[in-house]
């Protein structure tokens, strides 16, 4: 039987991040049963899969109500699932409670991630985030005394007014709760979130490229003294603890999506759900699903998804599964791309793997392009 990962999309938030383009909303809360109800039939009805980790997102996944909580267990208890499952959580402090952490250890939940994104109330103020510091250190604190041994921490940097030090401070201050986990983003400043709207107005004060770089270079290197290891771009975690979960989407690996606007890639089709949560469950309700979208991947673009995705790993490109997979050579296909940036440094080579340099890593995005065929 054929392992995959599931996903499973919580799209409510107490309030909406400034800098947030995912598919989430405010406001919204009489609709979690009904949601839960039709994410549930959605759950049911995975057939024939074995599941290897489940990764529950949003929103704000510990925002959703005990009684959404107790629908969405009913549904996941009915999985095939592996011996080994790698189950995560994704919570905002000021969403946890004792009451849920425990109903999510009873449910199998094994790994949580936590949003923090900075040490500083002033900044989480600007970002629009309804926590404080105080907030976040009580809900790791509680979430490990009820026995959470693998967490991982969601950290920002390059954010509007932020310095180096605040976020030398950041990193410092998680670094002493020992997480097993951290992901460190730079942000991005997405078309039609609130930021875009300033940044468009000219009032939004981001830091200057170099300042981010040096933000980004100083992640790695206090990181890397604490004994995390970065294994992805934006990814570091203690030996063992990597996400399984997000290793499945880097490796161009199988996995199903349930509920509003997730996705899902199996048997070689790419498929969406539909966005709009009322619109969803009237889809479920009524259809025994809500996709609105299919397209079958070409053998090109799995190509081309298998490398650009594989490069965000730190340890890259495997070129024995490469051949594996698409019967021929790397360099039969990419001999030009390749030697070009080896010769320029941003990219080497190994017996049986390409990887980028720390060079390469600054300029990822344009390099992955130049991977499309």
């Amino acid at each position: 039987m054929k392992k995959v990962a599931l996903y499973i999309h919580i799209p409510f938030c107490k309030q909406k991040c400034l800098y947030c383009d995912f598919p989430s909303l405010a406001g919204k809360e009489d609709c979690m049963v009904d949601y839960a109800a039709a994410l549930a039939k959605e759950i049911y009805s995975i057939k024939n899969k074995k599941i290897k980790t489940i990764f529950i997102g949003g929103g704000t996944p510990t925002y959703l109500s005990l009684a959404g909580w107790k629908i969405i267990k009913k549904s996941i208890d009915t999985l095939d699932i592996c011996d080994d499952l790698e189950f995560t959580v994704e919570g905002n402090p000021g969403t946890f409670t004792k009451e849920i952490l425990n109903f999510l250890k009873e449910m199998g939940v094994n790994r949580l991630s936590i949003g923090l994104q900075a040490w500083q109330d002033q900044l989480l103020k600007e970002l629009g985030r309804i926590h404080t510091i105080e907030d976040f250190k009580q809900s790791f604190e509680m979430a490990r005394k009820l026995g959470f041994d693998n967490i991982n921490v969601d950290l920002m940097f390059g954010l509007p007014s932020q310095t180096i030090n605040q976020w030398t401070e950041t990193l410092d201050n998680v670094i002493k709760l020992n997480p097993e986990h951290l992901s460190c983003y730079s942000l991005i400043v997405e078309e039609g979130t609130e930021f875009y709207k300033r940044f468009e107005k000219g009032t939004l004060n981001l830091p200057d490229e170099e300042i981010e770089r040096t933000m980004y270079a100083k992640t790695i290197e206090v990181l890397r003294k604490k004994g995390y290891i970065q294994y992805e771009i934006s990814n570091f975690s203690k030996r063992n603890k990597k996400c399984r979960h997000n290793l499945v989407y880097w490796e161009l690996d199988e996995y199903i999506g349930c509920g509003a606007a997730s996705h899902s890639y199996s048997d070689g089709f790419r498929y969406r759900n539909e966005e709009n949560i009322e619109k969803y469950i009237e889809k479920m309700n009524n259809d025994n699903s809500a996709i609105v979208e299919k397209t079958k991947n070409s053998f090109k673009d799995n190509m081309e998804e298998f490398m650009f995705m594989g490069l965000r790993k730190t340890e890259g490109v495997n070129k024995s599964e490469f051949k594996k997979r698409f019967d021929k050579n790397m360099d039969d296909v990419y001999y030009d791309v390749i030697n070009k940036y080896t010769s320029t440094g941003f990219m080497m080579e190994s017996s049986d793997y390409i990887f980028l340099t720390y060079e390469g890593i600054e300029l990822s995005n344009v390099i992955m392009a130049d991977f499309l065929l």
